[in-house]
């Protein structure tokens, strides 16, 4: 069965369903209210009441006449528009949106690239990519630490590795790290390098967080005194713990949508090519 949602939604405090919006769109597709009552299947003083009541609780002239027949007014083609943006949501049609961690936002607009396929990439933290994924805003999120995916216990398909590496001083001895300050960077995957500092007795200070790796990166760049762990794919530094800060870069789909299937089918066959080139170690 070919089903479609019909979604109604909340205006001002008053909630509107599907039957109001649609006969908004028909008159503004035949700028005629006799003929949208026609198309719509109801008599023209129903449709006329629907509009009447709607322009009484929301308190603004959502249809007019004019010498042309009817016309939506200003006010209407606001809500249509919402409307018809929130169907879109509904039905997944348009370009692909993703959502992609700092980090393997730079993986996944080589392989939107290298596969033709048109999308919206949003380049982001990974907490933030849940958060728009959450109002059904995305096709598929693209992580820089599966932490947040095993939280949430959601499926994800690795896609590369990275690792992370010290930067800020050329340091080989993990010991030469005691009584250092770190900038760190929130949701990502330098909790694996806090670990292994912890866990070897090394004593050191987060000083300051901030979101972005290239945030981090600036500031440890313009003060000698400071310390970071950033991913080897897009930085350079020590790889004093490369073995142990090796994560993966992973995939997880959140609508069902055929080229979400074949990006990622691509990323992880053909398109490994484009991992290492990106500077990520291929799966393979």
């Amino acid at each position: 069965m070919d089903m479609k949602p019909l979604p109604g939604m909340e205006i001002n405090g008053h909630r509107f369903d599907h039957r109001f919006f649609e006969t908004l769109r028909v008159i503004g597709e035949t700028f005629s209210q006799r003929r949208a009552a026609r198309v719509l299947g109801v008599s023209p003083q129903v449709l006329n009441r629907r509009v009447l009541r709607a322009e009484s609780l929301l308190g603004v002239k959502l249809v007019r006449s004019s010498g042309a027949g009817s016309e939506l007014t200003p006010e209407a083609m606001e809500i249509l528009g919402a409307y018809l943006r929130q169907i879109k949501i509904l039905e997944g049609s348009g370009p692909l949106m993703i959502a992609a961690g700092y980090i393997s936002s730079n993986l996944v607009e080589a392989a939107i690239e290298g596969l033709g396929v048109s999308a919206s990439l949003f380049s982001c933290c990974d907490e933030d990519s849940f958060h728009l994924a959450e109002r059904s805003m995305l096709d598929a999120v693209f992580l820089d630490d599966p932490l947040q995916a095993y939280r949430r216990d959601l499926d994800f398909v690795p896609v590369a590795y990275d690792h992370l590496v010290l930067v800020g001083r050329g340091i080989s001895d993990i010991r030469d790290l005691d009584g250092s300050c770190f900038v760190g960077v929130s949701g990502s995957a330098q909790r694996l390098a806090w670990e292994v500092l912890s866990e070897a007795g090394v004593e050191f200070e987060v000083v300051r967080e901030v979101r972005s790796p290239y945030h981090a990166h600036r500031i440890v760049m313009n003060d000698p005194e400071l310390l970071t762990f950033l991913s080897a794919s897009q930085f350079s530094g020590s790889d004093i713990l490369r073995d142990e800060t090796r994560h993966v870069i992973s995939a997880v789909r959140c609508r069902d949508r055929e080229w979400v299937d074949e990006l990622i089918e691509f990323i992880t066959g053909e398109g490994q090519a484009l991992v290492a080139e990106s500077g990520f170690e291929p799966l393979h």
